[in-house]
């Protein structure tokens, strides 16, 4: 069975490429090892369908040749092939134009405390014990299959080992190690009169006693049959409920706007908003990266610049852009970390739950999903399909669908009224149900 972590052998040849580019006359390093380990066990209809077992190794290159930069990467790691091509890489970096802003962050803010990896407490042990026959046993635990109405059922569990080391010409060494358990499920029923509907449950997280695996089918196939009997709602102004499954729909497009390239290149509906409150007083939106034991935490960035908590926004006011070294440098502005790693937004309104925010907003449409549009980066003018329910009264009065979103970023978060505390650990940004008022919906 391969290594599912860095062997110490990879991380000295790593070693070894880094103090060979600066032998071959590379100014500045830093390179980033990577490996990867995945089993899959795939499902259809109860049956086993597909089993996977996948390892990726690749090492990332970075090149600074007199104020030239390159990046190049492969996934052959053998000692003397990686020299020729280590060569050739800095042979193609001195043909470039020369960016003066290419450079390495300055070493008081890069990661020290990165030592072995598992500072954070995502790498579990219990990975080691798993075989294929518990893998497989897993998987099948979740199904709900046969089941009336229910005319297909995907499922999918997989967990995986992820582990980079990434060293530059400074004297960083900063390592990151992490398992991850996953189950997802996607039902499809049909109607009586043969019009389908279908819908998804998933759980993902680093340690596998916290994995969800009961009933993960049967949620799925429950939200297909709650889609039944759409039917039309007039167009119009209604409050907007967004269920925490997609409410980083309207979260992303604001940390893209506050990205370093968006800024620089002009193409962001939040440029010189640095310190402004554009946003209502009562949101808060926290990048929360060194939480132990949290999905997607991480010590230190793809620069090796080390991560901290902070306010993106805080009681409205825009609190920071992310800023690497080379565009930091091209805005003559400070730099910060590359991007948000773990993302929480606020409690807002009093509303712990779902239920607790349709009761204070009465009725309007909770979205659950959204079917394709888009947004534009540079005017935060959207246009997106929905689905969803009405909601009267505070309960689910019946499912819709084929209706518009649409509006402008800005406007949408002006109408914030309340943000429960319901975000699911698994997801990639805490986002809980949120509710907006006076959103323009069109049949």
């Amino acid at each position: 069975m391969e290594k599912a972590v860095l062997t110490q052998e990879e991380i000295a040849l790593a070693k070894h490429c880094l103090n060979f580019a600066l032998k071959e006359g590379a100014d500045k390093v830093r390179i980033t090892l990577t490996k990867s380990l995945l089993n899959l066990v795939g499902l259809l209809n109860g049956e086993v369908d597909k089993t996977s077992h996948a390892l990726d190794r690749s090492l990332q290159l970075q090149l600074f040749v007199a104020d030239k930069f390159g990046s190049f990467s492969s996934n052959r790691l053998e000692k003397e092939g990686l020299e020729a091509f280590i060569r050739e890489a800095i042979d193609t970096v001195r043909m470039l134009e020369a960016d003066a802003y290419r450079t390495l962050p300055a070493p008081e803010r890069q990661a020290k405390d990165a030592v072995t990896g598992r500072e954070l407490g995502l790498y579990d042990p219990a990975y080691e014990t798993l075989t294929a026959e518990a893998r497989r046993q897993m998987a099948l635990s979740s199904i709900a299959w046969p089941k009336e109405g229910l005319i297909a059922e995907e499922g999918e569990y997989s967990d995986s080992v992820f582990d980079s080391l990434t060293l530059d010409s400074q004297g960083l060494e900063a390592r990151h190690t992490e398992t991850s358990f996953e189950i997802g499920y996607e039902s499809t029923i049909e109607d009586a009169e043969g019009r389908h509907f279908s819908s998804y449950w998933w759980d993902a997280t680093p340690r596998l006693k916290d994995l969800q695996l009961k009933d993960c089918a049967e949620k799925a196939c429950q939200r297909a049959k709650d889609q039944l009997n759409p039917q039309t709602v007039p167009s119009g102004k209604y409050t907007l409920i967004l269920d925490t499954e997609c409410a980083s729909k309207v979260v992303t497009p604001i940390l893209s706007a506050l990205g370093g390239y968006s800024l620089q290149q002009k193409n962001s509906f939040l440029t010189d908003s640095l310190g402004k409150q554009l946003f209502p007083q009562g949101l808060t939106i926290l990048d929360a990266p060194r939480t132990p034991g949290d999905t997607g935490c991480r010590l230190f960035d793809s620069e090796g610049v080390a991560t901290r908590e902070m306010p993106i926004i805080e009681n409205g006011v825009v609190k920071t852009y992310f800023l690497n070294t080379y565009i930091s440098g091209k805005m003559e502005m400070e730099p910060t970390i590359e991007d948000a790693t773990r993302v929480k937004v606020l409690p807002l309104g009093g509303c712990k739950t779902q239920q607790d925010v349709l009761d204070q907003v009465k009725d309007g449409i909770l979205v659950t999903g959204f079917n394709g549009g888009n947004s534009n980066p540079a005017t935060g003018n959207f246009s997106y399909g929905i689905e969803g329910f009405l909601i009267k009264d505070g309960k689910r009065v019946h499912p819709v669908r084929e209706m518009l979103i649409t509006g402008d970023f800005l406007t949408l978060w002006s109408h914030l009224v309340a943000a429960a505390q319901d975000a699911r650990p698994c997801l990639s940004k805490l986002v809980p149900t949120l509710a907006f008022t006076n959103v323009d919906f069109s049949a």
